[in-house]
Order: C-alpha cells, then sequence, then structure tokens
C-alpha cells in the first residue's frame, strides 16, 4: 500500500534533541505539531503510516486512492481553524463547497441537505404530515445553542482547562453559554419532547443518525448540548477536500514543514521512557530526546508504548482505555463504480438507513462518500471511488464464536442496503475491497479499528472528561478520546490547545507567528 503524492518531508537528525516528539500523525497530532512548531519548539511528528491523517487519512490500493474513514470536515472556512492554516501556509488544499452536503436516505423519508440551516428546516416542515410550526421552533432553539457552542469553542483558548487560571478567564464567557446550560445532563429526546416532537419520526432518524457519527449514540442517549451543537455540523465551514481529507492532512505536513517542524512519516514509535528530566523515544529509526511528548494515539495505544509506573495518572488513563474499548468499531467498504447516467461532476455524500425502527449500526446505518469526476489520483477512466462505512459494536464482535462469519454477515447488509437505498450507484461498482475493524486498523493504526472515541451520553461524565488533564508528567494525550474529539475539526481543535499547555510549560514564546519557511 503506497502513499498519495505529498510535500518533501524534512528529517530531524537522529543525533539532534528535540523538544517535543509528536506521536501519531493523524489531524490530532498534525495540529499539535504545527502549533508547536509556530510556538518555536523543536519538533518531529513520528506516523506509522507511510501517509498522514490516520483515520481521515487517504491510501492508495489497486490503483485507486480511498478514503480510510472520515470524508466531510468543518472548520474550512475563511475563518475557521482549517481555513486561516489553508490562506496563512497558502496550502494546495482544493476544497468543494457542495450543496446539498449530504442526501439522507431513510424509510421516515428522504431529504437533501442544504448548506443553509433554515432551508433544512423547511424541508422537514414541508414534509408530509409535519408539525410544521413546532419544527421551525426547534430549529430556531437548535441554532441558538450551536451558535453559542460553535462560537465559544472554534477558539482553542476556550477550550475546558484543569488550569485555575484559565478557568478564571473562561468564567466571564459562562453567560454566553447560558442557552446550552439549560439542557446540562439531559438527553437530546428531552429537547425534542419539549417541542412535542419526539413523535415526529422523519426528524428523530435524521437526528439519531447524525448523532450516531458524531457523538456516537442517538438522540435517547446523547448529551443535548453535544448533540444541538452537532447537529449544526453541516453547516460550520463544512466542505468535500478534493482528492480526500489525505489532502488536508499532507497540506499540514507542509504547513508544519514551512514554520520549523519535521513529519515523519513510516517512522513508528516504539518505545518511550522517562530519561532524566525529560523522555526518550524509542522510534524504527532510532532514539530522540525531548523535553516533552504529545501522543495522538488511543489509550490503550499509549499504554503499549509507555510503562504506566512512569506515568503520573496512569488510573485515569487505565480508566478511559477501558470506556474507548467498549466504543465502536468500523466495517467498510471500498469500491470503485462508474457513475450512473446523467450524474454531475461533484462529489456525493450518501447517509443511507434501513429499518429506522432497528439500531443504527453494523449495516443498518452507512455514510457513503463518493469522489468527484476528475479528482487528482482518486480512479482512471471516468470511475469513482466510494467510501461506505457502518458503525459495530465492538464488545459483539469480540463475544462473535466467529468473527470473520460475523464481519461478512454485516458486509452482506452493507451491500444490500446500498443496493436498497442508493441503486444507481450500486449498479456500477466494478471492483471491491471490504475491509473489517482489523483491516480498517491496518489502514488507519488504531488498534482493532476502534473509531469515534467515548460515546457523549448524557450526564455530568463529559463535562469531568473535559476538566479532566491528559498531562502525565509530560505526557500529554490528544486525539478523539480527548475533549472535544470525535471529529477532523474537534481532534485538531484539541491538539492546537494541548501543544498551547506544552509550549507555555516549555517556556517557548508566546507568539502567533511562524518561523521562517525552510
Amino acid at each position: 500500500m503506497g502513499a498519495g503524492a505529498g510535500p518533501a518531508l524534512r528529517r530531524t537528525p537522529r543525533g539532534e534533541d528535540l523538544d517535543v516528539v509528536v506521536v501519531g500523525a493523524g489531524f490530532g497530532g498534525l495540529a499539535a505539531a504545527l502549533r508547536l512548531s509556530e510556538r518555536g519548539l523543536r519538533v518531529a511528528c513520528c506516523e506509522t503510516l507511510n501517509y498522514p491523517g490516520g483515520c481521515a487519512g487517504t491510501f492508495r490500493r489497486d490503483g485507486h486512492a480511498f478514503e480510510a474513514g472520515a470524508t466531510l470536515s468543518s472548520g474550512l472556512g475563511p475563518d475557521d481553524l482549517f481555513g486561516r492554516w489553508i490562506a496563512r501556509y497558502d496550502l494546495p488544499v482544493e476544497l468543494d463547497w457542495i450543496d446539498p452536503i449530504v442526501d439522507f436516505r431513510a424509510p421516515t423519508g428522504a431529504v437533501e441537505v442544504p448548506r443553509d440551516r433554515r432551508a433544512l428546516a423547511a424541508r422537514f416542515a414541508a414534509l408530509p404530515g409535519a408539525p410544521a410550526d413546532r419544527v421551525h421552533a426547534w430549529f430556531e432553539h437548535q441554532a441558538r445553542v450551536a451558535d453559542a457552542l460553535w462560537s465559544f469553542f472554534q477558539d482553542p483558548r476556550n477550550l475546558p482547562s484543569p488550569r485555575p487560571r484559565d478557568l478564571l478567564r473562561q468564567a466571564a464567557s459562562v453567560p454566553r453559554l447560558l442557552p446550552a446550560l439549560r439542557w446540562t445532563g439531559r438527553p437530546l429526546a428531552r429537547v425534542l419532547e419539549r417541542f412535542d416532537l419526539l413523535g415526529f419520526r422523519p426528524l428523530v432518524t435524521y437526528l439519531d443518525a447524525l448523532c450516531q457519527i458524531t457523538v456516537q449514540c442517538g438522540v435517547r442517549e446523547a448529551e443535548a448540548p453535544f448533540a444541538l451543537a452537532a447537529a449544526d455540523y453541516y453547516h460550520r465551514g463544512t466542505a468535500h477536500v478534493r482528492g480526500g481529507l489525505g489532502a488536508l492532512a499532507r497540506g499540514l505536513v507542509e504547513a508544519i514543514e514551512k514554520a520549523g517542524g519535521a513529519v515523519e512519516l513510516a517512522n513508528r514509535v516504539k518505545r518511550i521512557e522517562r530519561a532524566g528530566d525529560g523522555w526518550l523515544v524509542t522510534t524504527r529509526r532510532g532514539p530522540r530526546r525531548c523535553r516533552a511528548v504529545v501522543a495522538n494515539v488511543l489509550p490503550r495505544a499509549l499504554e503499549r508504548l509507555v510503562d504506566p509506573s512512569e506515568l503520573r495518572g496512569g488510573a485515569r488513563l487505565r480508566s478511559l482505555a477501558r470506556r474507548v474499548d467498549g466504543s465502536w468499531g468500523a466495517c467498510m467498504l471500498y469500491l470503485v463504480a462508474r457513475p450512473p447516467a446523467g450524474a454531475a461532476d461533484d462529489a456525493v455524500h450518501l447517509q443511507l438507513i434501513g429499518d429506522a425502527d432497528a439500531p443504527l449500526r453494523e449495516g443498518n446505518h452507512l455514510f457513503c462518500s463518493i469522489g468527484g469526476a476528475g479528482e487528482p489520483g482518486r480512479a482512471p477512466d471516468g470511475l469513482r471511488t466510494i467510501t461506505v462505512s457502518t458503525h459495530v459494536r465492538m464488545d459483539a464482535l469480540r463475544a462473535a464464536s466467529d468473527p470473520a462469519t460475523f464481519v461478512a454477515g454485516v458486509q452482506e447488509r452493507m451491500r444490500a442496503l446500498l443496493r436498497e437505498r442508493a441503486p444507481e450507484w450500486a449498479a456500477g461498482v466494478v471492483h471491491e475491497l471490504p475491509a473489517s475493524p482489523r483491516t480498517f486498523e491496518r489502514f488507519t493504526g488504531r488498534p482493532e479499528g476502534l473509531v469515534g472515541g467515548v460515546p457523549r451520553r448524557a450526564g455530568l461524565r463529559s463535562y469531568l472528561d473535559a476538566l479532566a488533564s491528559r498531562d502525565h508528567g509530560g505526557l500529554h494525550l490528544v486525539g478523539d478520546s480527548v475533549f472535544p474529539g470525535q471529529s477532523t475539526l474537534a481532534t485538531s481543535l484539541g491538539g492546537w490547545r494541548a501543544a498551547e499547555r506544552v509550549a507555555d510549560a516549555l517556556g517557548a514564546p508566546a507568539t502567533g507567528a511562524c518561523r521562517r519557511a525552510r
């Protein structure tokens, strides 16, 4: 499996001491490495795979380029985190502002999700039997909550911190969050009940599916403020990246190098251990000494890299690892298809539901991303690549007497649902690469193929997670297991915030300017 085309990578000499080693070039690690480099620190980001992006990367197989998993990203607008980086570093990242963003198809009704939030409300209000006034009132309330949360948390400095000086500064902004605070500790279902909409199946099914791929659980479980904010995901600078999200990841590699850092692909970290006041990081290419480590890995993977006795807060890490282990894996179908007659050249994103009365998992809920015509390196001869994913309960897979049969059954249900809900694309499939969670692990580097981090279920646990320190004595954990997590933008915001704490601790200058490109 080869890497996609990308920028030439600067390698820090193996004998050179570093300020920080970042483990993993997923988006949390890339964001941390970029911010640390901007602060003037000597940084190397070491990645096991030969391409960046992790579960939002783009890999090549059988002459085609496939999205490994995540396929849409928010935060790409000119005033958003990714948009600012693209402009600041003049990155070669091309964006398609497709509309509709997603074509949602379910037995309860089909809705093309437009870029404009008010237009989406109008489409649900126009469905047969819809209580139009209540639908519009719900969307207006959701917008107020989402506006408060997105405007607050899109500045990484506002992410909750255990440091008293940060909490004091952030406390002044609490009044902005009042629309969200009233729903703290309650599931999204309570908000729908408030507007007498829990019986309006088209909206509930749509929100169930959207929550499943954002906060990792449905409306009857999802913590309401998280879910109300996630309901805005498609309307917050969300775009299709030409060539896949891996192109954005490669762009961030280029930004890191322009800021003076280094990214080392195909350089697996084998061991992390204390060395005096700092750390010794053993990689495939040799040992690296550094003052601090930022680990963009799952908690279980970190436990395999470092002796727990060398970590401060090891019990917290073990507890988090158990919670992540109980979450989700992914079954995938990587397809190549001839587009249907008359298909537009734009990329297409489909969200498909089989039985709205059944749990939205294991082949009953699919997210399908179809590359646009002529995207660089995707597929030859007018073909399109398609990534199809579904959630899989890892506890059910582990308990299966024959895991291979379990996975094969899930994948057959995926094919059947694709034929049922998207027959125009299913009919044109000419090549298939199926992937189990174990295969997904090979494409992303995530143990067991786990995805999505910790489900944000109703209750105060998520807020305690937000305040919990992930500094294990100079080793900092970032990624979708750590607040805010669970999307490319959220993991990047978390990586940026962790980098600020590390840079402050190491005495780096407080500056947003990057060093001269090398």
